[in-house]
């Protein structure tokens, strides 16, 4: 596996002028090292299809060890991309030990140097602690790109690894466990729903992307996630508290959306919605709350679950109606927006229209939901 550094990289590993290498672009990588938030961090680009991985936090003794760490970086975030077992042990196989050498062109050294500006673009996805970035190597993946074909065509690295791995094993590389979902948007007038298939191996912070999409919302407000336990009597003396639940159900995990949101003493556990995996709760029932103000509640069934599902991003099965725009008013206001657009006699009607603006109001379309699911 041929690492192409550039020079600040060169003289953090203590290397001096190592001989030009030229190796097989599935194989072959360009790096780069610069600080963010004061901390050494370090940029892969895949010289065939551009996919970005990114480690963070990075001390002297993963330089020591770097040889051993990039293969374990690549195995970590393929598997987050659900690339089969077999097909992660044959790339590393294949691409054999790790050797390192010189950047040897313009553009590529532009390319990765792009790729550290997305990581600060995009540091929301930095994972706490974790030198192998996987959350942030994916969403930065997924970023449309130029091909350098003059400037008209584009594409995106995800795809594009996905189809050298499918050629190198002539045939489909994605093999995970999935669960099927039925996420209901708790209204009392209104019937609004989602049928969702998401691979086990997400985050709940990227769950919380996913029903983003599948609702419509636009992610302008914070949000948590209850997993539920045990059922029993409902107690609706907590009915205003979040994690109530209408059938009596009681929460046993809170996931939240930031570290300040971290209570030093909280009744139920709380942990990162962004460092734990669906998988590692397995859970029947839990809730989504999104907009603390509007307090939209997201009641979650898990269906079932499938053990050798072939996608690795989220699908939507099924689904009915649309979700209020946002800062409506929780229902109330909602059903009364509704109520005024609808009429235009009644007294609100022009303000209704003059609130809402330039303002799209996204109905639920099965197809585009799919579409942007893909790059999830």
């Amino acid at each position: 596996m041929l690492i192409q550094c550039t020079k600040k990289l060169l003289d953090e590993l203590g290397i001096k002028a190592p001989p030009l290498q030229k190796g097989e672009g599935l194989f072959s990588w360009h790096a780069n090292l610069f600080y963010y938030n004061r901390r050494k961090t370090m940029v892969m680009v895949n010289d065939s299809n551009r996919y970005v991985i990114v480690l963070h936090g990075l001390k002297k003794r993963d330089f020591e060890h770097l040889d051993e760490l990039i293969p374990a970086a690549i195995k970590s975030v393929f598997q987050d991309e659900c690339i089969d077992e077999a097909i992660i042990d044959e790339y590393l196989r294949r691409a054999g030990e790790v050797v390192f050498t010189r950047t040897t062109d313009k553009s590529s050294i532009s390319r990765v140097v792009k790729a550290g500006e997305n990581v600060s673009f995009y540091s929301r996805g930095l994972a706490g602690g974790d030198i192998i970035q996987g959350e942030l190597s994916r969403r930065i993946s997924r970023l449309l790109i130029g091909t350098g074909q003059g400037g008209t065509d584009y594409t995106f690295p995800h795809l594009d690894l996905m189809e050298d791995l499918e050629e190198l094993r002539g045939g489909p590389v994605v093999k995970c466990r999935a669960a099927v979902m039925k996420v209901r948007l708790d209204l009392d007038n209104f019937d609004v729903w989602r049928q969702l298939v998401i691979p086990l191996n997400f985050t709940f912070g990227r769950l919380h992307d996913v029903l983003q999409i599948a609702f419509g919302w636009r992610d302008y407000h914070l949000h948590e996630f209850f997993i539920y336990g045990e059922k029993g009597p409902v107690d609706w003396y907590y009915i205003n508290h979040p994690a109530f639940h209408k059938e009596g159900y009681k929460p046993v995990l809170n996931l939240v959306c930031a570290e300040e949101d971290l209570k030093t003493s909280s009744a139920t556990e709380q942990r990162l919605d962004r460092a734990v995996r669906l998988a590692e709760v397995p859970f029947k029932i839990a809730k989504y709350n999104y907009d603390f103000g509007d307090d939209w509640q997201h009641y979650i069934v898990v269906e079932k679950v499938i053990d050798d599902h072939v996608v690795n991003h989220p699908v939507c099965l099924d689904g009915s109606g649309d979700a209020p725009p946002e800062d409506v008013g929780g229902e109330m206001g909602y059903a009364l927006f509704v109520e005024a657009m609808a009429d235009k006699n009644h007294p609100e009607h022009e303000n209704c229209r003059e609130w809402i603006g330039g303002l799209s109001l996204d109905k639920f379309d099965l197809a585009e939901v799919n579409r942007r699911f893909l790059f999830v």
